[in-house]
């Protein structure tokens, strides 16, 4: 099996995301290619926007199960499951723009205290994965773009998982994590 290009990447799991929240819809699908790379396992984040402002956004952290069931899975719950949004419409589904994020297994950060978990921080490369007793979350790389300094991607990602801004405690876990980002191309879905 050869090593499929990023063109080709981009096309097969976005038209993948895309059919899945139409055939959820009701609408007529043609199935989309399944080259075989699609088989590997995989974890992904689906977002979808419209009009430039976020639409929904579910993933998963870890790959445990495979590539193109983890796309179709996540794509349907970013439109119909995402807690922050009512259910997608059929009329919001023509002008939504689908980005699919796929993830590299997490890696652990070692640090002493805060301070050096912040340096170790790669803005713009780095997705995060905060844990502290039952509070998780995580920002994908992307976030960077709103979030540059990472004493406030630390903290806003703290406010995400349900602690003060200000909060740090010695048994926070923080891993991070690189995505390779695959977007549809402007006006394939119109």
């Amino acid at each position: 099996m050869t090593n499929p290009s990023t063109e080709e990447r981009r096309q097969v799991l976005t038209r993948l995301a895309r059919a899945s929240i139409a055939r959820a819809l009701g609408e007529p699908v043609d199935s989309p290619p399944r080259p075989g790379w699609l088989a590997a396992p995989g974890a992904v984040f689906v977002t979808l926007t419209r009009g430039g402002a976020l639409r929904g956004c579910i993933g998963s952290l870890q790959a445990r199960r495979s590539l193109a069931e983890d796309v179709e899975e996540n794509a349907r719950l970013a439109a119909f499951a995402d807690p922050r949004f009512p259910p997608l419409t059929r009329a919001e589904l023509a002008d939504t723009h689908i980005e699919v994020s796929v993830l590299s297994p997490a890696e652990p950060l070692a640090f002493n205290d805060e301070a050096d978990a912040l340096k170790q921080l790669r803005p713009g490369v780095d997705g995060v994965i905060l844990e502290y007793g039952r509070h998780r979350a995580t920002f994908l790389p992307q976030v960077w773009r709103q979030l540059s300094d990472p004493r406030d991607f630390l903290a806003q990602l703290k406010r995400k998982a349900g602690l003060p801004a200000d909060f740090w405690h010695p048994d926070i876990r923080l891993y991070r994590y690189t995505v390779e980002k695959y977007e549809e191309a402007a006006n394939v879905h119109t």
